[in-house]
């Protein structure tokens, strides 16, 4: 605990040293924007750019796509968008490699099941679909806080995943593997229930991303590592522009910054403008 609290002391000194970044949205559709910075630490590969995009929930639909529920069939991110008829594809987070893929923690959409194990230690809960018009078409619940029993009598789809900024917007401490660095896709929201997600291809460790987000002028709070290497997908589609961003590197397993590809995936997030 006290290596935490030391890790969020030195963000914030961090922050008060070097000042925050500006940000500078580029708007996309309704409720739906997006910008690129240079992270604040330069990585040994790649181009240091750390890309957001800005969801106001209720300004888009969220549909989560499997392949366990749609023909067993794994497809790349412009694949889901296409057939699907969405804007925005990533994945909705990390699977295994059964013959379901299932996600490594809970994940329902509507009746169909695809993963049912409910992971301890797996921290956050993405909920979509609410039953009722007044519930946020989209939220990121820390299961410390709001117990999971609480949360699924009000949507219908989830996916659960790894925590990394919890609900107060203190830093994981980030134990397991703290070594390795990968190409990296995140999903944070903030105090007024805007959805952001972090894309960077250049590899840093979860430690450094999370010290990134924090130094970053959003009040972010939940957080959930959804991929890293090359499968990390973020796809956008609009009417007047395309953006590809997919990841590459990772730390002893692809150690190189060469992925010239969309890789097949079989759970993501569609997002559909309304």
């Amino acid at each position: 605990m006290k290596q935490v609290i030391l890790f969020f002391v030195l963000i914030s000194a961090c922050t008060q040293l070097f000042g925050q970044p500006e940000l500078s949205w580029q708007r996309l559709n309704p409720g739906m924007s997006f910008c690129e910075i240079d992270a604040p630490e330069p990585s040994f590969v790649g181009d240091s750019k750390l890309f957001i995009l800005r969801i106001e929930p209720n300004a888009v639909t969220f549909n989560l796509l499997c392949a366990s529920q749609h023909d067993k069939l794994t497809r790349t991110a412009p694949e889901w968008a296409d057939e699907f008829g969405v804007n925005v594809v990533l994945n909705a987070g990390m699977y295994g490699y059964g013959k379901s893929h299932p996600n490594k923690g809970y994940m329902q959409n509507y009746s169909h099941i695809n993963s049912s194990k409910l992971i301890g230690g797996y921290n956050v809960m993405a909920a979509m679909n609410p039953k009722k018009k007044d519930e946020p078409a989209f939220k990121l619940y820390d299961l410390t806080q709001t117990p999971w029993q609480h949360i699924k009598p009000k949507y219908q789809s989830f996916s659960q995943g790894m925590r990394m900024i919890d609900f107060e917007g203190n830093p994981m401490a980030w134990d397991k593997k703290p070594w390795q660095s990968c190409s990296m896709l995140l999903c944070s929201t903030d105090t007024n229930g805007i959805i952001y997600y972090f894309f960077s291809r250049s590899p840093y460790t979860h430690k450094q991303m999370i010290g990134f987000l924090l130094g970053l002028p959003l009040k972010l709070r939940t957080t959930v590592y959804l991929e890293g290497g090359p499968e990390a997908s973020l796809y956008i589609k609009t009417q007047d522009t395309t953006i590809i961003k997919f990841g590459s590197y990772v730390a002893r397993s692809y150690e190189n910054d060469t992925n010239s590809h969309y890789w097949r995936i079989p759970n993501v997030i569609g997002l559909r403008s309304k």
